[in-house]
């Protein structure tokens, strides 16, 4: 990093601690007891503060690690301090732990932009700055900084895995990845993903060899031809045949083997990927999920993925490959037909933004939902299209992570896309600095308007005197 780039990262790292503090003390003042999930979590990290580490609140349904990492923050931090009382596991020192976290958050997506694209030598020091602080800011992981929730927690470990994966230290990405496993369960996903860039850049070496074999130029199912994508599936069942491939690789990955090998114990004592209260969280193929992902990327990276050229370009494809656009267009109608779920929570929580896309969108008519189609499949072609320059391998290994992370829950959940959002916003090209600054001043906006909401647009249940907020 160069001497302008350093303080310009320090002053913008700084300046957005400033303004989270403020907004923190904002919140606090307003919302002082815990709030929706808070009442779960504050209780739990609480009694863990007092030392009793066999209480646990049946209806957490997350592995502890949120709570014995505050413990091992907060502690100390009170005897360095002098601190006693109520005030050492108060909800505010436990919220700011996520502020903690949302400051870790913003140098690890600054390292990981550094390291995927420091082969771009176009890229200055000022874009990979402001694409940091757009992603720092993202509206769907900034929200839950002000508040007691495993968000934060779960970004930073699975990202510092993640970083550790790309410069090669393979056990110490294994253990950060069991640490975000601790924090959320489904986080074991990216731990496969940290493995599968392994595997993927050797799959990439000896599929170029081959393809230099039989004098081809490059790789070609980038085009997205079916006969490519064919080809591609053969060669990589060949690959993975090999028993000397497999030990080649088995070499490479074997600490994340181990980790998610042991997933695979806890899963087996535990009886299930839930602990604690399984009744509202039961696994089901919701393969929409994946349908929604991609309207949530296209809404946050629309400077990025509606454009004129992006629409020229869908529909020459359109018309080049009629039959094969066709075919997904049946599986699509299929897939929304038999195995479309609506959770509880989602028609009940009036609180949720999820809440009113569903009743506004979705509920206004049966056949909302197919209409959406074209829409779906113009966005999972640009997500495709953004990520042409990784290798085919990369590509197939990330779509493979993100069904395993969304098609088995059957809430729609915003939080439940934070993660393969921004996997795949750190390795999109950089574009033009006109979008970028877009693209922030958009994520700036939505917080401006959520955080307004929260703090001032408080409502009451008609059964209930607690004040409610909209989340």
């Amino acid at each position: 990093m160069e001497r302008a780039e350093a303080y310009g990262f320090s002053g913008a790292m700084s300046g957005a601690f400033l303004l989270s503090c403020l907004l923190f003390a904002a919140v606090s003042r307003r919302q002082r007891g815990p709030y929706m999930d808070e009442v779960f979590h504050v209780p739990q990290a609480q009694a863990y503060c007092q030392g009793r580490f066999l209480q646990w609140d049946p209806m957490i349904t997350t592995l502890p690690g949120l709570y014995l990492l505050s413990v091992g923050v907060v502690k100390p931090a009170a005897w360095l301090l002098g601190w006693t009382g109520s005030v050492v596991c108060s909800v505010g020192m436990l919220r700011f732990i996520n502020l903690l976290f949302s400051a870790g958050n913003f140098y690890l997506l600054y390292l990981l932009l550094f390291k995927i694209h420091q082969k771009n030598k176009a890229v200055s020091g000022f874009q990979r700055i402001l694409s940091a602080l757009t992603l720092a800011m993202f509206p769907t992981l900034y929200f839950f900084t002000f508040l007691y929730y495993t968000d934060p927690g779960s970004v930073f470990f699975t990202l510092f895995s993640y970083l550790m994966c790309l410069y090669g230290n393979h056990k110490t990405s294994a253990l950060l990845g069991f640490c975000g496993f601790m924090f959320r369960q489904t986080n074991i996903v990216w731990t496969v993903f940290c493995a599968g860039n392994v595997v993927a850049e050797k799959l990439n070496e000896a599929w170029k060899i081959e393809l230099q074999k039989k004098k081809d130029e490059k790789i070609s199912s980038r085009k997205g031809s079916f006969s490519d994508l064919t080809r591609i599936l053969q060669f990589l069942v060949q690959y993975l045949m090999s028993p000397k491939n497999l030990v080649t690789l088995t070499a490479l990955t074997w600490p994340y083997i181990i980790l998610v090998s042991l997933f695979f114990v806890f899963v087996f004592i535990n009886g299930g990927i839930v602990v604690g209260d399984r009744s509202s969280h039961e696994a089901c193929l919701h393969f929409p999920q994946l349908f929604y992902f991609l309207c949530f990327t296209v809404f946050f990276s629309f400077p990025h993925l509606l454009t004129p050229t992006k629409i020229r370009k869908f529909l020459l494809s359109l018309r080049k490959h009629p039959v094969q656009y066709s075919l997904i267009t049946v599986i699509c109608l299929f897939l929304i037909w038999k195995f479309t779920y609506v959770h509880k929570y989602l028609l009940a929580d009036n609180r949720h933004y999820t809440f009113y896309v569903w009743r506004k969108v979705f509920q206004r008519h049966e056949l909302v939902k197919y209409l959406l189609v074209p829409f779906y499949i113009f966005a999972g072609w640009s997500l495709a299209d953004m990520l042409k320059s990784k290798s085919i391998f990369w590509i197939l290994m990330y779509f493979v992570c993100l069904l395993a992370v969304t098609v088995p829950q059957k809430l729609l959940e915003f939080r439940y896309f934070i993660l393969p959002f921004l996997i795949y916003r750190l390795n999109i090209p950089f574009l033009s600095l006109y979008r970028q600054l877009l693209e922030l001043a958009f994520y700036i906006l939505v917080n401006a308007v959520t955080l307004y909401l929260f703090l001032n647009r408080t409502f009451q249940w008609e059964n209930s005197d607690e004040v409610q907020r909209f989340m």
